[in-house]
């Protein structure tokens, strides 16, 4: 089982959705990083469950744990662990669900390739998981913030509603906070609500999209042919639970237009090298340019439904399903930090790959 990201900026996480704790192990992280465990326990409370109406009502708190490679607040070059407590899990919630195949969920597969499968919430499969990466995330942010690098994630589409497109540095990312949504305009924000309260009374869900703003970003990230940033963008981005799609720059929009209109043309100003457009999403040849670079990533409806569901059990028999217990209706606003970290962490790691290691 695949448990590692990362080469030089290298995490493994461990744990399950029902177990005691999850936590995770950052190896390659330089000494000397002076480590803000306020902006770290931010981060994983902005994606913690519990957080709102519109999300899965499990409660947990999850107070970060820095359990080694900090000494005084500042990084020694060792493994970094951090554990968080697993406190709210109701096991029993998943007693009938031994036997069945849950429609969407790794139920069936991870029964095949294993021979068994964690059924109390997924085990690894869980969405539990992403708390690890949040929180070694949160951490590759203050890494790549020596270089200027921000990242701003935020909800671009919920089921039928869109926000407002916007290019990078165009909008307010101060107001995204502001909305349970998380999306930057108040008007959106509201539709986007009521889509997901309407979804949840009739015991469905909703899946969404979120788009990611990377600013500042040096020029030279991303390596030739095999290891190319949008590459290990891509990766990252499909390595978490739901996403169903990604795409950078002008994606799928690009089959759209010709060569002249898609062509980002090159200028000088004050000694830099910049684009007219961005089109290409701030990398050419799978390397940064310079320019921003931002992404989409598209999330499934959550799997997990009170509406009732045709299945299977293990043994082949055809029943009808309605899973209940805490379960969000849309999972997307919760994982904006996510985006945000698999991002911090995919760029943490190419700095490193340049040589770069400065504190």
């Amino acid at each position: 089982m695949s448990n590692s990201w990362g080469k030089l900026w290298r995490i493994t996480t461990y744990g399950e959705s029902h177990g005691p704790a999850v936590g995770v192990i950052i190896d390659g992280c330089p000494a000397g990083l002076k480590v803000d465990v306020n902006s770290i326990q931010r981060d994983l409370d902005r994606r913690r469950p519990g957080q709102s109406e519109l999300s899965t009502a499990r409660n947990e708190a999850d107070q970060v744990i820095i359990e080694s490679g900090v000494l005084d607040g500042v990084t020694t070059g060792a493994p970094i662990h951090m554990r968080l407590k697993n406190k709210d899990a109701r096991s029993k919630d998943y007693s009938k669900l031994k036997e069945v195949y849950r429609p969407s969920h790794a139920d069936y597969t991870y029964q095949q390739k294993y021979g068994l499968r964690e059924y109390r919430g997924g085990g690894r499969s869980s969405a539990r998981e992403t708390a690890c990466r949040v929180a070694a995330g949160a951490l590759a942010k203050q890494f790549i913030e020596q270089w200027g690098i921000e990242i701003y994630a935020f909800v671009s589409k919920i089921g039928p509603v869109s926000a407002p497109h916007s290019l990078p540095g165009e909008m307010n990312y101060s107001a995204i906070e502001n909305y349970r949504v998380r999306t930057a305009d108040g008007d959106t924000a509201t539709r986007m609500e009521k889509a997901i309260e309407a979804a949840q009374q009739d015991g469905d869900s909703l899946g969404g999209e979120i788009c990611c703003h990377i600013l500042n970003v040096p020029v030279g990230l991303g390596e030739p042919i095999y290891d190319k940033l949008p590459a290990r963008l891509g990766a990252a981005m499909l390595s978490i639970n739901a996403v169903k799609g990604f795409d950078i720059g002008s994606g799928f929009e690009a089959v759209k237009m010709r060569g002249s209109e898609h062509n980002d043309a090159f200028y000088e100003e004050e000694g830099k090298i910049k684009t007219r457009t961005n089109h290409s999403g701030g990398v050419l040849g799978g390397i940064s340019n310079g320019m921003p670079i931002y992404f989409r990533a598209a999330f499934k409806p959550v799997a997990s439904i009170q509406k009732k569901q045709h299945t299977v059990n293990q043994k082949g028999e055809a029943l009808e399903l309605s899973i209940q217990g805490r379960h969000d209706p849309c999972v997307v606003p919760r994982a904006v930090p996510i985006v945000e970290a698999m991002a911090a962490l995919v760029l943490a790691d190419f700095i490193l790959l340049q040589g770069r290691q400065k504190v």
